[in-house]
């Protein structure tokens, strides 16, 4: 089989390497560049292409596509909100998305839970100018509080157990109820959730049903100082609701690893260009803000499965 990938970065480049030594492939040519209008007849001849998600790839690209006769499209990501997926089916393009173990992403989303609790960020700040003074700086203990996991798929279930070894109480809300997840918190319903947490984690994934579950009225049903985390996805709030709830003090803190209009910024140097987002210049101006740059996947072991299993769904569509 041929495979052609794209926007492979050079972290990726030994796990491709090695995938490409498989006997079931013939070839697997990789470009650090994204598949768009301008490079589509670079899949000319191949049987799989595999991509990231910083290209929305809409029914004029995926026409374009099809055009050059490839029928296997495998994104690196677990989301597959970028890719128009009623209009790959219409041009007979199979879709893939890929996964990889919940780990990375978990070990994430705690870290910004204690980094928000314990007013990591203003510690720095002070440090760097050799204020050493404590006022301002009392936090919280994680294993005090209730968290709300909003998702409980296997990033979600992941975060809830490490979070019983915490000493924390876990709420879970999933429409798809789990096993484990009962033996870790209490399923009740989001607006219980909303209401009882002192944190709230999501975890959901980017539907028309889950757009904006932090709005305005969902914020005012929170408890005063809620501490909010986001590591999913940034359709789930609404960012005006959160720059007037961090303004209000109605949320305590604020830590985000995605963020509305990130396509054009994360994942490459803009040191010396402009950043046309003034939601994420003010928001991150707080104190009580943690904004990064779409990394919680980004572990050694999460990328070398991205890629891997990324080449396990081509051969098994294209195969």
């Amino acid at each position: 089989m041929r495979i052609v990938a794209f926007d492979v970065r050079p972290d990726e480049q030994a796990e491709f390497e090695r995938q490409a030594a498989r006997t079931e492939v013939s070839e697997l040519v990789c470009h650090p560049f994204p598949l768009t209008a301008e490079s589509v007849e670079l899949v000319r001849g191949f049987d799989a292409a595999l991509i990231l998600g910083m290209v929305s790839y809409d029914e004029p690209l995926l026409s374009k596509i099809a055009e050059q006769g490839l029928r296997v499209l495998v994104t690196r990501t677990i989301g597959t909100d970028h890719i128009d997926l009623a209009a790959a089916e219409r041009l007979g393009i199979s879709v893939s998305n890929t996964s990889y173990a919940p780990d990375s992403v978990a070990d994430f989303t705690l870290m910004l839970m204690l980094v928000a609790l314990r007013k990591y960020k203003p510690m720095v700040y002070r440090q760097n100018v050799n204020d050493f003074s404590l006022p301002g700086l009392m936090g919280r203990t994680l294993g005090s509080l209730t968290v709300g996991v909003v998702g409980t798929g296997r990033i979600g279930t992941a975060v809830a157990r490490r979070l019983v070894g915490f000493g924390s109480t876990v709420l879970g809300y999933d429409p798809h109820t789990n096993d484990e997840m009962r033996q870790l918190g209490e399923y009740v319903s989001l607006d219980e959730l909303f209401r009882r947490s002192d944190i709230i984690t999501f975890h959901a994934p980017s539907t028309p049903e889950n757009y904006h579950m932090v709005r305005d009225e969902t914020l005012a049903r929170m408890r005063d100082g809620v501490v909010l985390v986001n590591t999913a996805r940034a359709s789930l709030m609404d960012v005006n609701t959160l720059v007037t709830g961090i303004e209000s003090g109605k949320i305590g803190a604020l830590a985000m690893d995605v963020f509305a209009g990130e396509d054009e910024i994360y994942h490459a140097s803009r040191v010396n260009d402009i950043i046309a987002n003034r939601d994420m210049a003010y928001l991150r101006q707080f104190p009580n803000t943690v904004l990064t740059q779409h990394v919680a996947f980004y572990t050694q072991e999460a990328v070398n499965e991205m890629v891997s299993h990324a080449v396990d769904a081509a051969l098994r569509l294209a195969g």
